[in-house]
């Protein structure tokens, strides 16, 4: 079944619902072309709730498992770690350097949005996310029968270049196949795939981990990835694009010589050093250096140099579009806070079991995906400013994270701490929602498709940021906890190797006891603090951030549509008059 053959932006608007009516839709489920154009039903084609593109009700319905399937497992690779990282730290004797299990996923697949974003757009989410899942089958597999930490480490950033396409696509078949009043709602739907998989992924890897071994929790990604990518192969059709129909006109060499190489390679080099000095427990400033040069020379490159940019000038040079996605990068990064690091508070603190360590992630999610889904099929159910929504979700989110840096410890009621992590996960849920649809309305329609890539590409670094940065924090807040407890009970001597052993296993404080287990749990009581009140204080920086943004209206510029808005982010009328200018005519 193919999409029908009417121009994206100059006969349809931008929304509609995903799954339509046979006789509505662009082409039956047979297999029968019929073009909107054919229908003669000029009201519909100026239906200002209707989709880029369109699929009958069988694709769809395989579209939505197949994704949502891909998402599911993407984010259990993510929070599977957290349970599971004990295990894989003794097998590998890898314990101090433990915080890099996520770092090297989550720095691959942020550094690779920009990129996964462009590619989709030049050569079709179809392939694209194909080749993710074969990425992230791939990397599941060698992280499974890694010998040794590099190669599991290896194995580890292939997924998440991989994850990188998978989160990055899902938000653009949405973009092409939900109407206005409904992308709100698949917005929340995709949100909630992510979410479950991020709270089962760690039950159901700390359940398994003590039979079946971390080995077998990566190798079964394997065959289900596979699956999962050939469903929505065959459920996309091959006309299907992204925004970008003249790209599907060239041939695959003209493709790739399009591709903006330089700029992949800066912004890659820079995310990675960056993130790669603040991961260790000793913040190391050369890569850091090195990454604050080689930011400003990608943004130079963008501006003047590529003719295809990674991200074009016009979504580069929008206040409300930079400024939406910084503070989204903020108060992600704080949520990964919370999402990496509580399940080790129950587990060193609490003294939970691994499984039931990732049970706490259930409601935080639950509170994710429920606020998503609310905010999307009751409130945003129009285009428009969601200024106010937005700013006060913000603030919720906030609080709830403030109360967890004061609830952080032993004594703390079981069912006040996972009420907290619910609200916590409710009102980011429901925040990432409005910034969306306030981000869709601050820029023109022209560039929506470019500016929500932009948003996700944001919502990927936060991971990195949230794992690299709260993870150095983390790690040296509990070493120096650690080492000066020690130090006054019985000495630091004879000891280095259990401080060592302890930074990459929250699992061992069980096995201690009396003083050293007392230090341990309180060098992790004072470490989850520390977090937690880091992260409140970024996200009050970014309430103002999100204010910053504005409410007015995004307008096109002259000669802008999502056609012709191409190559540097000018318009292709534009282009053709200044040369005509040139030339006198």
């Amino acid at each position: 079944m193919a999409v029908t053959d009417v121009p994206a932006v100059q006969t349809l608007s931008e929304e509609t619902p995903l799954l339509r009516e046979d006789e509505r839709q662009g082409l039956d489920d047979d297999g029968s072309e019929e073009t909107l154009a054919d229908t003669g039903d000029e009201e519909e084609l100026r239906d200002p709730d209707r989709a880029n593109q369109h699929v009958g009700r069988r694709r769809g319905l395989l579209i939505i498992l197949s994704v949502w399937a891909l998402i599911f497992l993407q984010a259990s690779n993510m929070s599977g770690i957290t349970t599971t990282q004990s295990k894989i730290a003794e097998d590998l004797d890898a314990f101090s350097e433990a915080s890099w299990f996520t770092s090297a996923y989550l720095i691959a697949m942020s550094s690779c949005s920009p990129l996964a974003a462009r590619l989709a757009q030049t050569f079709s989410p179809r392939n694209c996310i194909f080749v993710a899942s074969l990425l992230f089958s791939t990397g599941g597999l060698v992280t499974s029968q890694a010998p040794n930490l590099t190669v599991f480490l290896v194995g580890r950033a292939i997924s998440g270049v991989g994850g990188a396409g998978i989160m990055t696509i899902s938000f653009i078949l949405v973009l092409e196949l939900s109407g206005k009043k409904r992308r709100g709602l698949f917005i929340g739907l995709v949100n909630s795939g992510f979410t479950t998989g991020v709270s089962l992924g760690a039950v159901i890897a700390g359940a398994l981990v003590n039979g079946m071994g971390w080995r077998f929790l990566f190798w079964i990604q394997t065959p289900l990835a596979v699956i999962a990518g050939i469903g929505i192969f065959l459920s996309i059709p091959k006309s299907f694009t992204s925004g970008y129909k003249q790209g599907g006109e060239q041939s695959v060499a003209t493709k790739l010589a399009k591709i903006d190489y330089l700029g992949a390679v800066t912004l890659t080099a820079s995310l990675c050093l960056f993130l790669f000095g603040l991961s260790f427990p000793k913040i190391i400033w050369t890569p850091i250096v090195i990454s604050a040069i080689l930011l400003p020379a990608f943004i130079l490159i963008e501006l003047y140099v590529a003719a295809d940019p990674i991200i074009p000038v016009t979504v580069l040079k929008s206040r409300g579009a930079l400024l939406t996605c910084v503070a989204q990068l903020g108060v992600m990064i704080s949520r990964w806070m919370v999402l990496f690091y509580t399940p080790a508070y129950a587990i060193a603190v609490r003294g939970w079991s691994p499984a039931s360590a990732g049970s706490i992630l259930i409601p935080t999610n639950a509170g994710f995906a429920l606020g998503g889904m609310l905010a999307g099929g009751l409130h945003i159910k129009r285009a428009g400013s969601f200024w106010l929504a937005a700013i006060v979700c913000f603030v919720f989110f906030g609080c709830t994270l403030a109360l967890l840096s004061q609830i952080s410890n032993p004594d703390t009621p079981a069912a006040l701490y996972l009420l907290s992590v619910f609200v916590n996960g409710f009102s980011m849920g429901a925040a990432l929602n409005y910034t969306l649809a306030h981000l869709l309305h601050l820029t023109p329609p022209s560039t929506h498709f470019m500016s929500t890539s932009l948003l996700t590409t944001f919502r990927g670094f936060a991971g990195s940021f949230g794992s690299a940065i709260g993870g150095g924090l983390f790690v040296r807040v509990l070493k120096a906890n650690l080492e000066e407890g020690l130090e006054q009970h019985g000495g630091l001597e004879g000891r280095e190797d259990l401080v060592r052993r302890l930074l990459g296993s929250p699992a061992l404080v069980k096995s201690l006891e009396g003083a050293e287990r007392a230090v341990a749990v309180t060098g992790y009581v004072v470490a989850v603090k520390s977090l937690f009140i880091a992260g409140t204080a970024l996200v009050v920086i970014m309430v103002f951030v999100q204010a910053g943004t504005g409410w007015k209206a995004g307008v096109e510029g002259k000669g802008e549509t999502e056609e012709n808005v191409v190559g540097n982010g000018r318009g292709v009328e534009d282009e053709e008059w200044e040369e005509g200018m040139e030339q006198g005519v």
